[in-house]
């Protein structure tokens, strides 16, 4: 059992390249900064490239190592998706890692450049799209690991396969439990796939419990309630515990060597809001294989990747 591990003790990175979605601030940004100290070269994948900018100052700060990149993602669009992939390969052999860590979260219902909803577009089928067409490069690593971020949240997600995107009595807070109830299905049935076809690839999960991010204020910010917005940052500052330690769960999962595949690492504290990252359990709805499979046919069919195994 984890008791007391944090990002100092990631093991040496050199050599490693790894992918952050979602690297330009909060846990993607943390996560990018560890992972450079470690000496890993990291990819920051952002989609507000004057952001992506002032983060990569930031992680070049703290690498020890190969100097970090940025590459242009917008994971609620798929032709930048696959433009991402493209630029990925184009700066790299092999990868490592890829952490799929961008999100949003409990937003006015949107739609993505592809007609998706928009949580579950971006958490689930922009990552779902980007891991497919990044698979080649992981599988020429020789140990790929993929962690999936996902939340607490997931426990009152419940797949809607009538209307996936919402269409008909939208309720924000239930569009994003099943996008991240997706993210852990998602994660557990590509283990499965990538065991089944006899490769190394580990595909594991995590959770951050309550991190202060900017990601609780985006979705009061979208509808232009600032009452809202300084409520989400005044409770952050009381309750939260900081992003840095959020990112530690993800962190564990991307890179210790006893991490094995299809588990979710989450914070150690009361109710896995805070502490120090371990093994903790999912749903039942997360562990059903039925549902993870129809996810897996849904998604190929809504993004028009499928997984090119050897």
């Amino acid at each position: 059992m984890v008791t007391s591990w944090t990002s100092t003790d990631i093991p040496d990175q050199t050599g490693k390249t790894v992918l952050v979605t979602g690297a330009n601030s909060g846990l993607g940004l943390r996560s990018a900064q560890a992972l450079a100290s470690a000496g890993a070269r990291v990819i920051l994948a952002c989609r507000n490239p004057a952001k992506a900018a002032d983060a990569l100052t930031e992680v070049k700060d703290a690498a020890r190592g190969a100097e970090p990149v940025t590459v242009s993602l917008d994971l609620a669009d798929l032709s930048s998706v696959a433009a991402c992939a493209d630029e990925v390969g184009r700066e790299a052999t092999q990868l490592d890692v890829l952490m799929n860590n961008a999100g949003v979260m409990a937003i006015p219902r949107r739609e993505t450049a592809d007609g998706f909803e928009a949580q579950f577009g971006t958490n689930h089928l922009g990552h779902f799209a980007l891991t497919g067409r990044l698979l080649p490069l992981l599988l020429q690593a020789p140990a790929p690991r993929v962690v999936t971020t996902s939340s607490q949240g997931h426990r009152t997600g419940k797949m809607r396969w009538d209307d996936p995107h919402w269409r008909k009595s939208y309720g924000k807070w239930r569009a994003y439990g099943q996008s991240k109830l997706a993210n852990l299905l998602f994660a557990f049935e590509l283990d499965r796939r990538a065991r089944a076809a006899k490769t190394s690839l580990v595909s594991v999960a995590a959770h951050p419990g309550y991190a202060a991010t900017h990601l609780q204020a985006v979705g009061p910010e979208m509808t232009g309630n600032s009452f809202m917005a300084r409520g989400a940052a005044i409770t952050n500052r009381i309750f939260a515990q900081s992003d840095t330690q959020g990112a530690w769960p993800q962190l564990y999962a991307a890179t210790m060597d006893d991490v094995g595949g299809g588990t979710y690492y989450g914070p150690g504290g009361a109710f896995e809001m805070r502490g120090h990252p371990k093994v903790v359990h999912p749903s039942r709805r997360a562990r059903d294989e039925a549902d993870a499979a129809r996810l897996w046919t849904l998604s190929e069919q809504e993004t028009d990747v499928t997984y090119a195994w050897p």
